[in-house]
């Protein structure tokens, strides 16, 4: 059983996985945030906040806090900090567990329009829509700064940086989201295409519910691949059987 878990945080598996490791004897968990967001959620156990000096300074940290196992639970399109665990995890000779949840998938009645990037989503736009529903973040929002022909309304947790699309109006808020508050939101700006990543999971599933019952076509940016040779689990049960600890026992 590991003694000292380093979770590579941001998202909810991290904290639950924090939780859940924190609440058990003997262990010390230690969750890292990049530092992107000002006002982060609390995590059970240690936290720190910035980077570590790359891949060489992450398996340094390793060797020096003499931890047990690695876990990266940032959120699925942090390629670059992936690939820098799966590099460190090797030099320090750490077991890694990577955390992804799944993927969203369409149904009947997507109109979905997958593209490999940011930029590809900005080169599908014109030819979509002319008011663009944007949820991809506040880091990348510079692959659309060129876009004059497209309003953006743009959702993100805190305010973006420039540059930004000349036509733009920004929403803060924080996840999750429900279909009809959704539905009313596209409604109320007159959205004609969205444009997300594939971050999976159900906090903000609901916009594309709302999007497929109002006809709107949804360019879904794909995920990056993970590293040669690294496998995902799913959740925090799976991770904690990775670990090889046990469960958490299911609820009623």
């Amino acid at each position: 059983m590991p003694t000292h878990v380093l979770i590579l945080g941001g998202t909810t598996e991290a904290r639950l996985l924090a939780a859940e490791l924190a609440a058990r004897p003997g262990v010390l968990v230690t969750t890292s945030l990049a530092g992107r967001v000002t006002r982060p959620a609390a995590v059970a156990g240690e936290a720190r906040t910035g980077g570590f000096g790359g891949a060489e300074g992450l398996a340094a940290w390793l060797a020096e806090r003499r931890v047990d196992a690695l876990v990266d639970a940032t959120h699925p399109f942090a390629a670059r900090i992936t690939a820098h665990a799966a590099r460190a995890a090797a030099t320090a000779a750490v077991p890694l567990v990577v955390v992804r949840r799944p993927g969203w998938r369409p149904v009947e009645g997507d109109r979905w329009h997958p593209v490999p990037s940011l930029a590809a989503a900005a080169g599908a736009l014109p030819g979509l829509g002319r008011r663009a529903f944007l949820t991809t973040g506040r880091l990348g929002l510079a692959a659309f700064a060129h876009l004059r022909g497209v309003h953006f309304v743009v959702r993100s947790v805190e305010p973006p940086e420039p540059p930004l699309p000349p036509h733009t109006e920004v929403l803060l808020a924080r996840g999750p989201f429900t279909v009809p508050d959704e539905s009313a939101l596209l409604r109320r700006h007159r959205i004609d295409v969205l444009v997300t990543k594939d971050s999976g999971g159900a906090a903000t599933a609901a916009k594309l519910t709302a999007a497929r019952a109002l006809g709107l076509p949804v360019v879904v940016v794909r995920r990056p691949p993970l590293p040669a040779g690294v496998t995902a689990v799913p959740d925090v049960p799976a991770a904690l059987a990775r670990l090889g600890l046990t469960p958490p026992p299911a609820t009623a």
